[in-house]
């Protein structure tokens, strides 16, 4: 085999870093969502300015990049009423026999297994605009499941 299909040309450029993808929907936040997103920023600012390498600027500035792009593109939703399932409530639900909590959240915020569920995901989307006693239908793994609204509440750590 030759040896230029082994090893990369000497001085050639790195490879350039891809950019973290931006989703086409709505950047709905949660008041917290917005504390998050602002302190991704300033910690990336302070990364950014220590940062020696050049690939490890590159990767802090198209990070940078992207939360610069969220904050700038997103809608602050206040905690609605607690009367049907929306964003920013804590939810309680019965699913397959288990009862669980989860919070409805901005996209970037989610964590599904803190409970804290982004607004686009399925099941956010089946159970959105339910009240407590119905139940709704949800399509997962190919087959159809209920899923119970036990319960709607304010989620609690919002200002």
């Amino acid at each position: 085999m030759s040896r230029a299909f082994v090893k990369e040309a000497d001085g050639a450029p790195p490879d350039p870093v891809l950019e973290r993808p931006i989703s086409a929907a709505p950047n709905l936040v949660t008041p917290r969502g917005v504390r998050l997103i602002e302190a991704r920023v300033a910690a990336l600012e302070a990364q950014l300015a220590g940062a020696k390498d050049d690939a490890a600027v590159a990767l802090v500035r198209r990070d940078l990049r992207y939360w610069v792009t969220r904050h700038a593109s997103m809608k602050v939703v206040r905690e609605p009423l607690p009367s049907a399932v929306g964003l920013g409530l804590r939810v309680t639900i019965r699913r397959a026999g288990a009862v669980s909590e989860i919070v409805i959240v901005g996209e970037d915020e989610a964590d599904p297994a803190a409970g804290l569920i982004s607004w686009t995901a399925p099941l956010a989307r089946a159970i959105e605009g339910a009240l407590a006693g119905e139940e709704v239908e949800f399509q997962a793994g190919g087959k159809t499941e209920l899923v119970g609204i036990i319960g709607i509440f304010p989620r609690g750590d919002e200002p």
